[in-house]
């Protein structure tokens, strides 16, 4: 437990330095070189309310590892056939491999049920698509509990979820920007790239729900969820939030879904406001 909470151990704190470099080559970027008049850029406040998210995230991704540790080692320790070696390379394939799978799977459920979707509309928040809008990070990661489980029950270290998860979140930083266009064929045939991220913030039409990849875009193009960048997205939700209270990004949605469920007189109908997709009502 020490070593999961030492911030020295964790990859994304040596990540943070290229973080900041990127976004301000980004800004240098959008300021001195030709670009598409269209390309959303920064907006102050908009940027400040993602750094703000991505500064609580870490909080609360730090109360997930806490909560998590305990049951995921349970499950290591008593109910793994096998515990696989750590000190092999084929180890850490084989766990990001899996682990992107299951972020995949996680990344389709919030996007797809309704008390999922409130946890995870903030990332999707902002109308802007940039290196700030990586760092806009929901405080509610508590669904990947479960897209985890299988993980430790296949002998994978259970510290080890967490360093591959790290260096998961590190890569998708890079996929969110309109600086860098479409990437080499047999880069955007296999890996998430950001022409795919672009499309998956998009809340035009064609492009909801489409896209869920963390690393790998395969995932996508298996599971019928891939969509490729045909015209510039919309960024944002179908129904824009208009603010910048980082409290009222996170849970407003939670409230309205409380609200509704409050509200509702069949059961039914209240649950089908938790589990059915965004936007349900009962005439659906």
């Amino acid at each position: 437990m020490t070593d999961l909470l030492d911030p020295m151990k964790n990859p994304v704190t040596y990540a943070v330095p290229f973080f900041a470099l990127s976004i301000a080559i980004e800004l240098a970027a959008l300021k001195w070189l030709d670009h598409d008049d269209n390309v959303t850029g920064y907006a102050f406040k908009d940027t400040r309310a993602s750094l703000l998210m991505g500064l609580g995230s870490l909080v609360f991704l730090t109360v997930f590892k806490v909560g998590t540790f305990f049951i995921y080692n349970a499950l290591y320790t008593h109910l793994a056939p096998w515990h696989l070696p750590t000190d092999t390379w084929w180890f850490w394939v084989v766990l990001m491999l899996g682990l992107d799978l299951a972020y995949y799977w996680n990344h389709r459920f919030v996007h797809r049920v309704n008390i999922g979707w409130a946890a995870h509309q903030a990332h999707h928040s902002s109308e802007h698509m940039n290196f700030g809008t990586a760092l806009r990070q929901k405080w509610n990661p508590w669904f990947e509990f479960f897209f985890w489980l299988p993980l430790p029950m296949l002998g994978f270290a259970p510290w080890a979820l967490y360093v591959a998860f790290s260096f998961n979140l590190i890569y998708q930083f890079f996929v969110h920007t309109e600086t860098i266009g479409k990437l080499p064929r047999p880069v955007e045939l296999v890996f998430n790239t950001p022409s795919h991220h672009r499309v998956h913030h998009g809340s035009d039409p064609e492009y909801l729900d489409k896209n869920y990849a963390g690393i790998l875009i395969v995932w996508d193009r298996l599971f019928g969820t891939f969509q490729p960048e045909l015209h510039r997205p919309t960024y944002g939700l179908t129904h824009p939030v208009r603010t910048y209270n980082v409290v009222t990004l996170q849970y407003g949605e939670f409230a309205r879904i409380l609200r509704e469920v409050r509200a509702a007189t069949r059961w039914r109908d209240k649950l089908g406001y938790l589990f059915g997709p965004p936007g349900w009502s009962p005439g659906d």
